[in-house]
C-alpha cells in the first residue's frame, strides 16, 4: 500500500500489487474508523476501533489482541478465506482461532493456541458468528498497521487496523484535556471610559524629541475594517509614495496586532485586593502571551454589568508584573466596590510605542539621500578606491578582506552590503570592519545595531575579546531598553551600560556624544534621536542580521541618523527566515521583504558588484555534506565547506548506519496531536525517539547536553520535548523553533518535523506552515548543525515538499536511512532555484487561523463559521515574533525611562535562552 496522486491534488491510500503497506494516513480513510455493511452476505466487525479519532495505544513490548466478529445474514453456507495481507513492521500481526494467552497465563493454557497469517477454508452457516482474534507484537514505538482480507465468494472485503506503540516517554507527554476550539470572546465597547492612576514616572533627564502620537486616520481604519486595500498600497513601492506606501503597510500590521491583542481577552474572571493594588492573574504571561509591562493598561467592567449592557469601562494601568500576575490601579471608585467575589470581564490593549517609533522613521526617511533607498536611481555606479589592508584578525579570508576595505574606502552613498550564508563570519567581518575603523579612522563614530539584545552583546563580546585593539573603556557604549532586566546583562558588561537603581537609561547628549562606538537594537536605537543625536553624528552605521527586520525597523537608524557620507553597512543573508509580520495582507504586499532583501532587486547587487555587496563564500561551520544540499540549492552551489575535525564524532555515535555520512534520516510513523484549546501540534511519539537519540549521544561521553539542539516547527512540540528533557534531568539541551535558532549552531542538530498525517498536506503548502513549502525554513533548520544533522520524522509526509525530498533520498543513498518504509521515488529538477516566501492568499486573514507556530499569539480565537474552524486547524499566531524580536515587537514601558513616556526602549529583555556563540 502506498500514497498515490499528484502532489498538487488531494491524496489518499490504495492497495498495492506487491504485498507490503508503506503508508496509509489513518486520518484520511474514513472506513478504518466506521465500517458499514457492504452489501454482502457477511458482516464483519473492525478490530482495535479508534478512540476519539485516534488508534488505540498499546506499550512497546506488550501484545495487544483483539476478536473480529464474521456473522452471516444469509440463508446459505458462505464460504470464507481470511489472509493478512501485509503488515507494517514486518509480520506484527497474525490471526488465530482461539483467544490468545496472556503474558503471566499458566503453561496449558497455551497449548493448542496457533498463530497464522492466513486462514483457508471456514465455512460459515445461516446465522451463525465466526470468532477470529488479531494480535500484535508491538515490537517497536510508531504506528503498527495492517490490512487484513476476507475472500467471500469470489469477492474482497479489507480492514484496516492501527495500533499506536508507545512507551513510558511518549505516555507521559500524553494530551490531558481532548483538543477544542476555543470560543469567541465577547468584545464590549470603549469608547468612553474612567481613567485609572498612572505610575509615578522614574526621574531622569527629559528627552528632547518627542515622539507624534500617529493615530491611525478613522477612514483609514474603517476601511480596512471593511476588508478593503488602501490605494496607497496597490500599485507597490516607487520612489513617489514612498513614506505613504510604508505607512500605510504599518497601519494595516497595527490594526492585526490590536486585533491579535483582543485574543487574550479574559471573562468572568476574579481580581484579587493586594494592598493597594488589585491583582490579576494572567496565564502565559509569564511567556509573553500576552506581553504586559509596567504602564500599560488594560480595560475592566463587571461582568454581570456587560450582560446588561452596561457602559461603564475602566481603564487599570500596571504598576508592577510579576510572573504571571499584574498589579493593577483603577479609579478610587472601582477599588471601593471591589470585592474579591466579583466577576469582571477584561480586554487587553496593544502598546503603540514601537509602531510609532517606525512612523517617525518613514517620515524621517523623506529626507534621506535617494540612494540610499534606490540605488538604481543614482546616474552611475559607484567606484570604491581601496588600500590594502592589515588584518587585526589573522584568520580572515580573501572575501572577508575584500568586504572590509570596501567599507573602509567606502564614502557614504548606496549602502554596503555583507552577504553572508549561513555559517560563513557574517558578525566577524562586521567585528574586524570596526576594529578598523576604530584603530585607523580615529574621527569615526560607529553605532552597531542587531536584532536582539543577545546578538548585540555578542557582538560586544567579540570586540572586547580582540586582544589585538584595546578599546577604551569610555569609547564604547552598550544602550539598553529601560525594560531590559537588569539581571539579563553579563555582569562583565554592565559597566559599558548606563543604569540607575537597577534601571537601564539613555545618558544625555552630552555623554552620548563622548562614545566612538554604541551598540544597540534596532529599536533601542530610537532613544538616540529622542536624545537630539544628530543626523551624521555617526560616520557609520552597522546592522547586523538585516534580513530579519522590516524596512521600518531598519529606517529607526539610519533615517534618522543618516547624512549623505554616513556609510550603512548591511550584514544578512536574505535567503535565511526574514522579518515576521502579523498581518498577512501586510507582508504580501511588502512589509515581509527587510530593507536588505529589496536592496537586491537592484542590479548593482544582484548582479555582485563588489562596489555594493561582498558574498562570503566559504562556510566555517557545517560538515561538507550537510551544506551539500543548502549551498545546490539556495547559493548556487558557491559554499566552499572550510570546517575540519570533524570525524571523531560520527565514528563515536552507535547508532549511525554509515559512519563516514553525516546526516541521518529516522523514518517514524506517529500521531500529531493537539490538546485543551492550544491549537499547536506534538507528536509524542517523535518526542520519544529525540529523546532516545539525545540519550544516545551523551552516552558516548564525547558529547555533552550543550553540544545538542533540537529544533521543531510547531511551539507545543517544544514545550513536550522540553518537559521530557526536565523529567529525565537534561535541562542542557536546547530545544526551540527553526526562529529561535537563526543565527546559532550546535554540533549536534535534531529536527522533529511532527506532521504524521497527508490530511493537512494541501493547507500546510498553501500556508507555509511547518517546514513544507518553507524554503528558508528548511535552509535554516538544516544550516545549524556542526557535526552531525538528524530529521526524526514521516518520510511520506515531508517527501511531499521537493527540498526535504531531495534530503531524504540523499540520505538514502548514502544508506543513511532507518525507518518506516520510504514512499515511492519522486523525481525533481536538480538545477532548483530559491523561489520566493510563501504567501497566503489575499483572502485569507492570518488572524481567523491557528495552528502551526508563525506566529502564536495564545489560546483564545475567534471564529464564526466552519471554513474559519477549518483554516484555525492549519495556522498559528504570534509566539515566534515575541520569541525572535522580543525586543523589537513587544510592549515598551510607557512609564520607566526618565521624561518623555513615549520614548522608552524596546521590550523587557530576551524571552529566549541565551544564544550560544554562533560562527556568524
Amino acid at each position: 500500500m502506498g500514497t498515490v496522486g499528484d502532489k498538487s491534488d488531494d491524496e489518499y491510500s490504495v492497495i498495492g500489487d506487491k504485498r507490503e503497506i508503506n503508508f496509509i494516513d489513518y486520518a484520511n480513510n474514513k472506513s478504518v474508523c466506521d465500517y458499514n455493511h457492504e452489501g454482502g452476505p457477511l458482516i464483519i466487525s473492525a478490530p482495535f476501533p479508534f478512540s476519539k479519532g485516534n488508534p488505540q495505544s498499546v506499550f512497546v513490548g506488550a501484545t495487544a489482541f483483539d476478536l473480529i466478529s464474521i456473522e452471516n445474514i444469509t440463508s446459505e453456507p458462505v464460504e470464507l478465506w481470511t489472509k493478512i495481507y501485509a503488515s507494517t513492521p514486518k509480520d506484527s500481526f497474525v490471526l488465530s482461532l482461539m483467544k490468545p494467552p496472556l503474558a503471566n497465563s499458566e503453561v496449558d493454557t497455551s497449548q493448542g493456541f496457533v498463530e497464522l497469517f492466513d486462514l483457508e477454508d471456514r465455512m460459515i452457516q445461516p446465522g451463525e458468528t465466526l470468532t477470529i482474534w488479531l494480535s500484535c507484537k508491538a515490537k517497536e514505538i510508531g504506528l503498527h498497521t495492517t490490512i487484513v482480507h476476507f475472500d467471500v465468494e469470489g469477492e474482497r472485503l479489507e480492514r484496516m487496523v492501527f495500533l499506536l506503540v508507545e512507551d513510558k516517554i511518549s505516555q507521559s507527554l500524553a494530551s490531558k484535556k481532548p483538543y477544542s476550539r476555543a470560543q469567541r470572546k465577547k468584545q464590549f465597547p470603549v469608547d468612553e471610559f474612567v481613567t485609572g492612576p498612572r505610575p509615578v514616572r522614574a526621574m531622569g533627564q527629559g528627552v528632547r524629541n518627542r515622539l507624534l502620537p500617529y493615530d491611525i486616520p478613522k477612514d483609514i481604519r474603517e476601511l480596512v475594517e471593511n476588508k478593503q486595500t488602501p490605494d496607497a498600497i496597490k500599485a507597490g513601492l516607487t520612489r513617489d509614495n514612498y513614506v505613504s506606501y510604508f505607512k500605510h503597510l504599518l497601519i494595516l500590521e497595527e490594526l492585526q496586532l490590536e486585533e491579535d491583542m483582543r485574543a487574550y481577552n479574559m471573562e468572568n474572571i476574579n481580581m484579587r485586593k493586594k494592598g493597594k493594588y488589585l491583582s490579576l492573574q494572567v496565564p502565559g504571561l509569564a511567556e509573553k502571551r500576552p506581553s504586559l509591562v509596567h504602564g500599560d493598561h488594560i480595560f475592566a467592567k463587571l461582568a454581570c454589568e456587560d450582560a446588561s449592557g452596561s457602559d461603564r469601562v475602566y481603564e487599570g494601568c500596571i504598576h508592577r508584573v510579576e510572573a504571571d500576575e499584574v498589579y493593577l490601579k483603577f479609579a478610587s471608585e472601582f477599588h471601593s466596590n471591589h470585592i474579591d467575589e466579583n466577576l469582571y470581564n477584561v480586554q487587553f490593549t496593544y502598546n503603540r510605542i514601537n509602531m510609532r517609533r517606525q512612523y517617525q522613521a518613514i517620515d524621517a526617511a523623506k529626507s534621506l539621500n535617494v540612494s540610499l533607498l534606490f540605488p538604481s536611481g543614482s546616474p552611475k555606479s559607484r567606484v570604491i578606491e581601496t588600500t590594502p589592508l592589515v588584518p587585526i584578525c589573522c584568520t580572515l579570508n580573501e572575501e572577508q578582506m575584500c568586504s572590509i576595505e570596501m567599507i573602509l574606502g567606502c564614502k557614504g552613498g548606496p549602502p554596503y552590503v555583507i552577504f553572508g550564508p549561513p555559517g560563513t563570519g557574517k558578525t566577524m567581518t562586521i567585528v574586524e570592519a570596526i576594529l578598523q575603523l576604530y584603530s585607523t579612522q580615529k574621527s569615526s563614530r560607529i553605532l552597531v545595531c542587531a536584532p536582539s539584545n543577545s546578538a548585540a552583546d555578542f557582538i560586544l563580546e567579540r570586540l572586547l575579546n580582540e586582544e589585538s585593539v584595546e578599546i577604551k573603556e569610555n569609547e564604547i557604549f552598550r544602550l539598553n531598553a529601560a525594560t531590559r532586566p537588569y539581571y539579563d546583562v553579563n555582569p562583565d558588561f554592565l559597566r559599558f551600560c548606563f543604569f540607575d537603581e537597577l534601571v537601564f537609561k539613555c545618558p544625555p547628549l552630552s555623554v552620548l556624544a563622548c562614545y566612538r562606538i554604541i551598540i544597540s537594537t534596532y529599536m533601542s536605537s530610537s532613544l538616540l534621536y529622542a536624545e537630539s543625536v544628530g543626523k551624521g553624528h555617526f560616520s557609520h552605521i552597522f546592522l547586523d542580521e538585516s534580513g530579519q527586520a522590516s524596512e521600518p525597523e531598519s529606517m529607526i537608524p539610519v533615517a534618522n541618523l543618516c547624512r549623505r557620507e554616513t556609510v550603512v553597512v548591511l550584514a544578512g543573508d536574505p535567503k535565511q527566515l526574514g522579518p515576521v509580520i502579523y498581518s498577512k495582507e501586510a507582508e504580501n504586499f511588502g512589509l515581509g521583504k527587510s530593507y536588505l532583501e529589496r536592496l537586491f532587486e537592484h542590479e548593482f547587487y544582484s548582479n555582485g558588484n563588489e562596489n555594493y555587496v561582498t558574498k562570503l563564500v566559504r562556510n566555517y561551520r557545517c560538515h561538507p555534506e550537510i551544506l551539500y544540499l543548502p549551498s545546490l540549492l539556495f547559493y548556487n552551489d558557491e559554499l566552499i565547506p572550510c570546517k575540519d575535525d570533524i570525524g571523531s564524532l560520527l565514528n563515536s555515535v552507535k547508532f549511525l548506519p554509515n559512519k563516514d555520512y553525516p546526516v541521518f534520516f529516522f523514518g517514524i510513523q506517529g500521531c500529531d496531536e493537539r490538546e485543551g484549546s492550544n491549537p499547536s501540534w506534538f507528536n509524542r511519539i517523535e518526542a520519544s525517539k529525540v529523546v532516545e537519540i539525545v540519550s544516545s549521544l551523551t552516552a558516548s561521553g564525547i558529547l555533552n547536553e550543550k553540544d545538542i539542539g533540537v529544533i521543531t516547527p510547531y511551539r507545543q512540540q517544544v514545550l513536550k520535548l522540553k518537559k521530557a528533557f526536565e523529567n529525565l534531568d537534561i535541562p542542557d539541551v536546547k530545544v526551540g523553533t527553526v526562529e529561535q535558532f537563526q543565527g546559532q549552531e550546535r554540533k549536534v542538530i535534531i529536527i522533529s518535523t511532527v506532521r504524521s498525517t497527508i490530511k493537512h498536506n494541501e493547507f500546510d503548502r498553501i500556508h507555509c506552515l511547518g517546514f513544507l513549502s518553507n524554503p528558508r525554513r528548511f535552509n535554516v533548520a538544516v544550516t545549524r548543525a556542526i557535526a552531525l544533522l538528524v530529521i526524526v520524522g514521516n518520510p511520506h509526509i515531508i517527501d511531499k515538499d521537493t527540498y526535504w525530498s531531495k534530503l531524504i533520498w540523499r540520505c538514502a543513498d548514502h544508506n543513511s536511512y532507518q525507518g518506516c518504509a520510504l514512499p515511492e521515488r519522486q523525481e525533481y529538477e536538480d538545477n532548483a532555484s530559491t523561489p520566493e516566501d510563501c504567501r497566503v492568499d489575499d483572502e485569507t486573514s492570518i488572524a481567523e487561523m491557528w495552528g502551526e507556530d508563525t506566529k502564536e499569539i495564545g489560546n483564545l480565537v475567534p471564529f464564526t463559521d466552519e471554513a474559519e474552524c477549518s483554516k484555525c486547524d492549519e495556522l498559528t499566531s504570534s509566539l515566534q515574533v515575541i520569541e525572535r524580536q522580543s525586543e523589537e515587537k513587544t510592549a515598551s514601558s510607557t512609564e520607566e525611562l526618565g521624561g518623555d513616556s513615549d520614548l522608552t526602549g524596546d521590550s523587557g529583555g530576551e524571552l529566549v535562552e541565551s544564544l550560544s556563540k554562533p560562527v556568524e
